[in-house]
Formats: structure tokens, C-alpha cells, sequence
């Protein structure tokens, strides 16, 4: 078997690690998953998990990115809406990123 110069050694390091390294981003997302599922009986007090417009936005199905910007536009009051100005106040970046998470993954059962 021919000896792996520097270039080549680095390349197996990388094929080694990269499974693991999808392993725990997997495992990171479930897991921020299922804090946005705890954290959300708050949210779907007012917002149903239906999907239905009833006067209150539905959120579920948005994209995360969207969420998390309408999130802080709610913490920085850029957004009014005392409630939702509250809500947001008191989430870390790590929550809301967990509510979008959950959220962004539910359907519609409209």
C-alpha cells in the first residue's frame, strides 16, 4: 500500500470525520426540535397548528430564517404587538431558533 503524502492523510482525516460530524448536526437539529415543540404550547395558545387564519397568523410550514427575522423585529420593536413584543423579549437566539425549527417543519392540515 503506498504511503498517503500530507494532502492525502488530510483528505482520509476528513472522509473519517465527516459521518460523525453529520451524526451530531442531526442529532443538534432533533434536539432543537424538540425544544421548539416544548417551547411552543405558548405560541399555540394564539396561533393554531391547524394552519387556519383565524385574526391570528398561522406560523407553522414558514421557512426558519423568515421566522427568526419576524421574531427579532418583535424584540427590537420594529414590529408592534405588545404580546408578541413580550414573547420574543424574553426567548434567547437559541429558542426562537428551536421554535422556527419545530414550526418550520409542521404542515398544514387544512
Amino acid at each position: 500500500m503506498a504511503r498517503l503524502g500530507t494532502t492525502g492523510r488530510i483528505v482520509v482525516a476528513l472522509l473519517m470525520a465527516a459521518p460523525i460530524a453529520f451524526a451530531r448536526q442531526a442529532v443538534a437539529v432533533a434536539a432543537d426540535r424538540a425544544l421548539g415543540e416544548y417551547l411552543s404550547s405558548e405560541c399555540v395558545t394564539c396561533h393554531q397548528l391547524t394552519g387556519r387564519y383565524e385574526g391570528i397568523p398561522p406560523i407553522i410550514g414558514w421557512p426558519e430564517a423568515s421566522f427568526i427575522e419576524i421574531m427579532n423585529e418583535y424584540r427590537s420593536k420594529v414590529r408592534s404587538n405588545s404580546v408578541m413584543q413580550t414573547v420574543a423579549g424574553r426567548l434567547s437566539n437559541e429558542e426562537v431558533a428551536a421554535l422556527a425549527a419545530y414550526f418550520g417543519d409542521l404542515k398544514s392540515k387544512n
